[in-house]
């Protein structure tokens, strides 16, 4: 004997017309992701940017470019 699917099965349970909220909440954000994948991926590309552009500007060995004085008996201008 097979199972007929949105039946009623032995037990009860929920029907198969409808999904449960967890299955609702979870397919609306796949939606809105699936919406929303470029500004998604924009915005995570510059806050990576920011945060390794932060990372290498906090390095002392960059800093030492803007704070050390030119060699004023330099030919070259």
């Amino acid at each position: 004997m097979r199972h007929q699917r949105g039946g009623s099965v032995l037990g009860g349970g929920r029907r198969g017309d409808d999904p449960g909220i967890l299955t609702r909440a979870v397919d609306k954000v796949f939606r809105f992701v699936r919406l929303a994948e470029f500004e998604i991926l924009f915005v995570l590309f510059f806050l990576v940017a920011f945060l390794l552009f932060k990372d290498l500007m906090s390095r002392p060995e960059y800093n030492q470019m803007f704070v050390k004085k030119p060699d004023l008996d330099d030919p070259w201008p």
